[in-house]
């Protein structure tokens, strides 16, 4: 008893003479097998394809007319395929000794034959194709690993140029900014630790996105009270590309330190309250993001301007083409940025 095959197995059939075509038809379609008759060469050519599974042709239908298109065909099949043929010939007439060598992969059957054999040799056609498609779906697999492979090496030069340009500028400007060795040492190092805490978030995910509140928590958590009501986030979940994670990192690492030290966070009754919404605008969404500080030291308009607001405006402009503004209020302050998703890459300038 034969096995029913996918029906999107098709099997053509070339015998225009006679009642081979219907025959082998019937023998087929009882076995659960879906066959396609072809009326002439020219149907046949017009209809095989890669998308059939095999072929069963006669012997005379293709040795009438030069079969110069059909070895074309078969020249031309991709590396994984070896087109499956069943040939049949008339017992008591010698076969055409070069129909083997021009079809390849053949099966011949003398006529008149039973039809389990048909059936049969229909079916181990069926199944060395199937091994064919999946040959092909490996190796399609191992092209697009390669691609892969290639465009995170591409990546990680991207990546590594900017992060050294990054380490790089904020070396430069915590040394202008620091009166001592030893607060260039902590602001360095406070710097690079929020640097790498961004990176972590990255890799984890492999390099591709960043939680915008997975980055605010990791920074802001530790300044939080028992009633977990001094730092409030609201917004929707939001997932920045690298190029966009790594600057918006290291600007809330900025605003975290400075209300650390001088805003909301030095004092044990300030609190940080931070909105972020996205705002669609054709195929551009932008993303909105408030920090406001309040029940902090009064504050005032700064005399000079640190290297982390600095930091702040140029990162964020030249990686992110972001607006960003400061509003310093003496209730506390206030930070707005606004940043399309859809940002060129752009190496940090400082």
């Amino acid at each position: 008893m034969t096995t029913p095959l996918p029906s999107s197995e098709k099997i053509l059939i070339l015998a225009p003479r006679g009642r081979d075509a219907s025959v082998a038809r019937g023998i087929l379609t009882e076995a659960g097998m879906d066959a396609e008759v072809c009326p002439d060469l020219r149907t046949f050519f017009e209809t095989i394809s890669d998308d059939i599974s095999a072929a069963i042709v006669t012997e005379e239908s293709i040795a009438d007319q030069p079969p110069k298109r059909l070895s074309e065909w078969i020249a031309a099949q991709p590396p994984w395929s070896d087109f499956p043929f069943i040939v049949l010939t008339t017992r008591g007439h010698s076969p055409d000794l070069h129909l083997p060598d021009m079809l390849g992969n053949v099966t011949v059957l003398e006529r008149p034959f039973h039809p389990a054999v048909l059936a049969n040799a229909t079916q181990s056609a069926l199944r060395a194709r199937r091994r064919q498609r999946e040959v092909e779906a490996h190796l399609q697999e191992r092209q697009r690993t390669h691609e892969r492979q290639a465009l995170l090496i591409r990546e990680l030069h991207h990546r590594v140029k900017n992060t050294l340009s990054t380490v790089q500028g904020l070396l430069g400007g915590t040394r202008r900014s620091s009166h001592s060795m030893d607060q260039f040492y902590h602001s360095f190092s406070d710097r690079i630790v929020a640097l790498a805490k961004t990176h972590t978030l990255l890799t984890e995910d492999y390099w591709q996105m960043g939680s915008l509140q997975d980055m605010l928590t990791a920074e802001l958590s530790p300044y939080n009270n028992h009633t977990a009501h001094r730092i409030v986030l609201n917004g929707p979940r939001v997932e920045l590309s690298a190029d966009l994670a790594v600057p918006t990192g290291m600007a809330i690492h900025e605003l975290t330190t400075n209300a650390a030290k001088y805003g909301a966070l030095s004092v044990p009754d300030g609190s940080v309250h931070v909105w972020w919404d996205l705002v669609a605008d054709g195929d551009v969404q932008t993303l909105r993001l408030e920090w406001t500080e309040r029940g902090g030291p009064s504050v005032e308009f700064p005399k000079r301007r640190g290297f982390g607001s600095t930091l702040l405006q140029r990162v964020l402009t030249t990686q992110c083409n972001a607006e960003v503004r400061f509003d310093f209020d003496r209730q506390g302050l206030r930070f707005h940025m606004e940043a399309p998703l859809t940002n060129e890459r752009l190496v940090p300038k400082y």
